[in-house]
């Protein structure tokens, strides 16, 4: 007998399905298949690293969902899903790299068998090959599809307060990490030794948490190379003179809470001192925009009027939802924290309020996962100084 260690109960998952069928019901879609592997997790608990072949989650207007993908992971599926062993299908290995077929077309077979006529898929996706699509396309020549990009991703935007829970324990996990960079970090330490010590203190977790694995892997570019938000690590070690921002993010039973500070070796000069002051302040003002019935875009604005007034022009978005995902990407992919976005704030939304600076030769990161409360400013994760540390 298989004993499951589901995350949430059963009557969470139903919520989360009838918010979807609303959805899909709206958008005159019989039958949704699912390949974010966040979303399948969402609505059917299953977790395993098996995103790399062709796998999703069929929700159609009635009945328990269908986990399908390939066999072997099947029994990886059994293990985590919350529907029974029937609502999980599997394909042979066959179908796995194949030249001569696609696991598409058995994919088409099985919904021929159910009826579908209608189907959404998720069109911009990771995980959503063109050549899934034509093949699918190809095995059901008389149904309808639309896109449904984002569909569940936008019904995950209001975080339950078990949700909550696991954020707030991935919070403190961030908060271990950032501790121990501020610890290790010193000049001639190589890179990659302190991001070792990363993973180590992602992995154990703290008391009560262990430590799931991140979306993005840590990343911490130095010096001019900060201008480029996205840089991984090395082995070349830390130098006196320079900032290093960490961008980095707890994780618990699939569930983030990204946090980033920025540590200059030295003698920050002036120019990065007025720009922290800035952001600093820019960012305060955001959290205090940062209120239900405000939009996103309040955010946005509030952050870029001191920022503008210290002569720094920042025109990227500042926050994106966060929650449940899997690699490539910690964010949900839906609002932007940016004032082109008019998205009222409601209760229970989470986001990763990032303000980031990448200048032409220089770099600075701080920032807060918050959640947006009831009434008042937002819940910050995380509580750590906000401020660019300084080791002499």
């Amino acid at each position: 007998m298989i004993i499951k260690h589901l995350p949430f109960t059963t009557e969470e998952y139903d919520r989360r399905i009838s918010l979807v069928r609303g959805a899909m019901d709206a958008a005159g879609i019989d039958t949704l298949f699912v390949t974010d592997p966040s979303n399948q997790a969402w609505l059917t608990g299953y977790d395993g690293w098996s995103f790399y072949v062709h796998q999703g989650v069929i929700l159609r207007l009635e009945g328990d969902p269908i986990w399908w993908g390939r066999r072997q992971d099947a029994s990886g599926a059994r293990r985590t899903v919350w529907m029974d062993d029937d609502h999980v299908r599997g394909y042979e290995d066959h179908f796995v790299q194949s030249t001569e077929r696609h696991p598409m077309q058995e994919l088409a077979g099985i919904l021929q068998e159910l009826g579908a006529k209608r189907i959404g898929v998720e069109m911009d996706n990771y995980y959503f090959s063109a050549k899934a699509f034509a093949v699918m396309q190809a095995g059901l020549p008389d149904a309808k599809f639309s896109d449904a990009t984002a569909m569940v991703n936008w019904k995950r935007a209001v975080k339950s307060e078990p949700e909550l829970d696991y954020m707030r324990n991935a919070a403190r996990i961030s908060e271990k990490i950032v501790d121990g960079l501020l610890e290790r970090v010193e000049p001639g330490v190589p890179k990659n030794e302190v991001v070792a010590e990363i993973y180590r203190d992602a992995v154990r977790g703290v008391v009560g948490a262990w430590g799931d694995y991140p979306a993005i892997v840590p990343l911490l570019p130095s010096g001019t190379d900060a201008a480029a938000p996205h840089l991984t690590w090395d082995g070349r070690p830390f130098e006196t003179g320079e900032a290093t921002f960490f961008e980095i993010s707890g994780c618990y039973r699939r569930y983030h809470a990204p946090f980033c500070r920025s540590l200059f070796l030295g003698t920050p000069p002036d120019f990065l001192k007025r720009a922290e002051a800035a952001l600093v302040e820019g960012l305060e003002a955001g959290l205090e925009a940062a209120r239900a019935g405000n939009r996103a875009c309040d955010i946005a604005n509030a952050l870029a009027a001191p920022l503008e007034a210290a002569g720094i022009e920042r025109g990227e978005r500042c926050g994106y939802p966060i929650g449940l995902s899997y690699p490539p990407d910690w964010g949900e992919r839906t609002i932007s924290l940016r004032v082109s976005d008019e998205t009222v704030l409601e209760p229970n939304m989470t986001f990763h309020f990032m303000p980031g600076l990448w200048m032409a030769d220089w770099g600075l990161e701080i920032t807060e996962s918050i959640r947006i409360t009831e009434d008042g400013a937002a819940e910050c994760f995380c509580d750590r100084p906000r401020k660019m540390f300084v080791k002499p």
